[in-house]
């Protein structure tokens, strides 16, 4: 799973898990054929404290990692959610506050469905999760699993957007 040698100049790309408890990210370069990990985290933030300390804790530490890595592209996970739709709420608000920062740094988020990245990532799109974590590891030439799984998560939407050129998996541009 390698870019094209005629992919040009080098990307640097972040990937974001969104959410409100634990909001991963993982920075990759995308250079012709090579994609290579730079770094990788998770912004947590503990269920006692209020919601809006919570979000502004998200903003503020991605604004950090945003200004010491420089990325000059972005991928997000889309919010899913399966049954319970209040918890997709502050999910989809931290969501917005990474969103925020994003923009403030120029960058557009490029959004997508969590079977777009398994797709990018593995070539099926009903991959287990265990599956494209083990990929992720396998393509940016880690040691072992990113952890926490959230930062995992995030590579893969790096990952993602590096596998973009051509639109194919993407929701919205």
């Amino acid at each position: 799973m390698r870019l094209p040698a005629s992919s040009g100049p080098v990307r640097r790309i972040i990937g974001v898990d969104p959410g409100l408890a634990a909001a991963g990210w993982g920075i990759i370069e995308a250079a012709g054929s090579r994609i290579t990990h730079i770094a990788h985290g998770c912004i947590q933030t503990k269920a006692n404290t209020p919601r809006s300390e919570r979000l502004l804790l998200i903003y503020k530490a991605f604004k950090l990692v945003l200004e010491e890595y420089l990325p000059t592209e972005s991928g997000m996970e889309t919010l899913y959610f399966a049954k319970n739709i209040t918890s997709a709420m502050p999910v989809a608000e931290a969501r917005g506050v990474l969103c925020l920062a994003l923009a403030e740094k120029g960058l557009f988020v490029h959004e997508y469905t969590p079977m777009a990245i398994k797709q990018a990532v593995v070539g099926r799109g009903a991959a287990e999760k265990a599956q494209v974590q083990e990929l992720v590891r396998l393509i940016l030439g880690l040691q072992s699993i990113p952890k926490p799984d959230h930062a995992a998560d995030a590579l893969g939407a790096a990952v993602c957007r590096a596998h973009d050129a051509s639109a194919a998996f993407l929701v919205s541009d």
